[in-house]
């Protein structure tokens, strides 16, 4: 009699589990679904695991970015989408107990080759960071920096050209043209964070990644950069990880989620926020966890 009462009661509880919680156990090994793969990709991943240590942070992401594509990656903290998003220009090589396994290319190229120059790969993919972080420098050398050593500009006059058009295209220019020489530390906010986009698309880069640029911001700021973000988007492919949805569903054109170092969904921005295909998916957007 015991343990029917036993088998009853855990009977009734695992009627009464929340629909969120069903949704967090779904199977791990399932395949991603979604619009996952594009017919002129910039950069393809296939099969990409991150590990730290034995810990692992991805598990089997495969995905391809295409060319003047935004894509935003979104889920809840700790899912992983800053780790795969630092995979894309070998930035977790800073990290020693990190190592990532699978191919990551970028137009058929192998950037995980033992030869590649990593320095010249993070030039062709640029990265901006969560918090604004300029050079002690003045204004004109945080974004002069890079053609320096990259061996871009043969005049002084070639790097004035390269400068202003960093700036113009990072919509900055008419705000500190007055100011050059000025220390970039002493712009706000906002407007170091377009001077670090200047930085970043003053050597020419392909792709440029955005580990959650407006989380520091204020709305107005963040306003600027979103409306940058389309811009600059005519030119390069662009990457971006948000915690912010509404950000996702105004800037990008595919959304993919991520949960517990999985891809979950990749589709259309629109779908994933009218109509997604998974239910984790729908969970996390409709607010039921994360």
């Amino acid at each position: 009699m015991t343990q029917l009462a036993s088998a009853d009661k855990k009977k009734r509880a695992t009627k009464a589990k929340p629909a969120a919680m069903k949704s967090l156990e779904v199977e791990g090994h399932e395949p991603t679904v979604g619009k996952v793969f594009t017919e002129n990709p910039k950069m393809t991943m296939r099969n990409v695991n991150v590990y730290y240590d034995d810990k692992q942070a991805i598990h089997d992401v495969s995905i391809d970015i295409a060319k003047n594509e935004v894509i935003a990656m979104i889920g809840p903290s700790g899912c992983g989408k800053s780790t795969f998003l630092r995979s894309l220009n070998r930035m977790n090589d800073t990290v020693d107990i990190c190592r990532v396994e699978g191919e990551i290319c970028m137009d058929g190229e192998n950037l995980y080759a033992p030869k590649l120059d990593v320095v010249e790969l993070r030039a062709r993919v640029g990265m901006v960071f969560q918090k604004p972080n300029p050079f002690p420098k003045s204004i004109y050398e945080n974004v002069a920096y890079g053609p320096k050593i990259h061996g871009l500009a043969d005049t002084r006059v070639d790097l004035d050209e390269i400068v202003e058009n960093s700036l113009r295209k990072a919509s900055l220019w008419e705000e500190v043209k007055e100011r050059l020489h000025q220390a970039g530390t002493g712009l706000s906010g906002g407007q170091q964070q377009r001077l670090c986009i200047a930085r970043a698309i003053a050597v020419s880069p392909e792709v440029i990644l955005m580990d959650e640029p407006c989380s520091a911001l204020d709305p107005i700021a963040t306003a600027k950069i979103e409306e940058l973000i389309e811009e600059l988007s005519e030119n390069f492919t662009i990457a971006i990880v948000t915690h912010s949805m509404q950000q996702a569903a105004r800037v990008s054109h595919r959304t993919a989620y991520f949960h517990l170092g999985r891809l979950i969904e990749v589709n259309p921005t629109e779908q994933v926020f009218t109509m997604p295909q998974h239910q984790l998916t729908e969970a996390y957007i409709t607010g039921r966890f994360g």
